[in-house]
């Protein structure tokens, strides 16, 4: 598996696996993103990559001191599964 990168002229974060592309869509808002819409091709389901892309955009919003609203159900159902990316959540 591929790293997430941050495609920024296109407002997301990729992960390519298999010669397939999942992506998690943000706007950016001076520090805080808020992540809108996560596409994982079917071909991906159940394999852990939408589990990767998010950890892999989080990771880098943490070191970058963002806070995050999570619009996308895929993103904040993630967060809610892994209570130690609870805090980047904007109150």
């Amino acid at each position: 598996m591929s790293d997430v990168i941050n495609n920024k002229a296109h407002n997301r974060y990729e992960l390519a696996v298999e010669g397939h592309l999942a992506a998690t869509y943000y706007k950016l808002d001076g520090d805080v993103i808020t992540f809108v819409h996560t596409e994982v091709p079917s071909e991906l389901g159940g394999k852990g990559s939408g589990s990767k892309l998010v950890k892999g955009a989080l990771d880098p919003v943490r070191a970058a001191g963002l806070k995050v609203i999570a619009q996308c159900p895929f993103v904040k159902a993630w967060i809610e599964k892994h209570p130690d990316y609870a805090d980047l959540v904007k109150r």
